[in-house]
């Protein structure tokens, strides 16, 4: 069982997710913005894995991935995007992100995908 947090704005998404996750074993979190994985973050949640929209209301692009690397260098983070940049998806990489993945997530994909981000950690 792998703990991970879902950073998104859209509650659809979100939840989906987090069944999906859920179903199959995971702890899951959620939060809808920046300041709220933030405060999670900072208040002792350690996730294993995140998965982090690009694009939230209160965050200035990668400004948010800056600070999680920061704050939970251990936490692998997959980075989800329907803004896939060549600039954004090169500085999400010098940022330590696991995998940048387009929106709309596979959810048939999400478990392996999780389960690989954890893995690459202990190499």
């Amino acid at each position: 069982m792998l703990q991970i947090l879902i950073v998104d704005d859209e509650p659809l998404i979100r939840w989906s997710m987090a069944e999906t996750l859920a179903h199959v074993g995971h702890s899951v979190a959620e939060a809808s913005d920046a300041r709220e994985a933030l405060q999670m973050l900072s208040d002792g949640l350690a996730p294993d894995v995140i998965l982090l929209d690009f694009r939230l209301p209160d965050s200035n692009d990668l400004q948010l991935l800056a600070t999680i690397r920061r704050v939970v260098p251990t936490s692998r983070v997959v980075m989800m995007t329907a803004w896939g940049a060549p600039e954004m998806l090169s500085d999400a990489a010098r940022l330590g992100v696991y995998r940048v993945i387009t929106k709309p997530v596979e959810m048939r994909e999400l478990d392996p995908l999780v389960q690989a981000a954890f893995d690459s950690r202990l190499h």
